[in-house]
């Protein structure tokens, strides 16, 4: 009998919508963890181009429905979440020295609440550094064809929104 214990991470976002850098840290993420939770937070502040089904059926998609991601989506507290999936390790990641100072406040922020909760953060790969959700929607608005930024699933739902 394998008593192992399997090692798993939450890796939390909006994912308005999923890039190739969000994939990237994903298969990145399986190098190390047994099991990745891609797990969209529900915003009410955020207004989404995209629904939280449309955006995990994409994730889905995208993943290959690979059984080592799970996908799902939570409101509230991300702590909260992770104690009911029994997980104590959160995936962010990191594109520049700007979004180092946002996550390095949620990370103490959300080790005040739950001392279990630990994060890891993953540099973007040097590829995806300017691949941003928000940047991606602006320039599909403006006409620019986004293949090889997003998955190909991706790159159809934005035209069929935004055109």
């Amino acid at each position: 009998m394998d008593t192992r214990r399997e090692h798993a991470c939450i890796y939390p976002g909006t994912f308005d919508p999923l890039t190739n850098g969000h994939l990237d840290l994903i298969e990145r993420a399986l190098h190390i963890f047994d099991r990745v939770i891609v797990a969209i937070a529900v915003n009410p502040d955020k207004n989404p181009l995209f629904t939280v089904e449309e955006r995990l059926d994409m994730i889905r998609a995208s993943v290959n429905d690979n059984p080592r991601v799970t996908t799902d989506s939570f409101e509230g507290l991300l702590v909260d979440y992770a104690r009911a999936q029994g997980v104590h390790t959160v995936l962010r990641g990191m594109r520049a020295v700007s979004d180092f100072e946002y996550e390095y406040e949620m990370t103490f922020m959300n080790r005040k609440l739950d001392r279990e909760i630990d994060t890891i953060f993953m540099l973007t790969g040097l590829r995806w550094l300017f691949v941003h959700s928000k940047t991606i929607k602006a320039a599909v608005k403006a006409g620019a064809d986004v293949t090889g930024m997003v998955p190909e699933i991706v790159a159809r739902k934005l035209h069929e929104k935004l055109r």
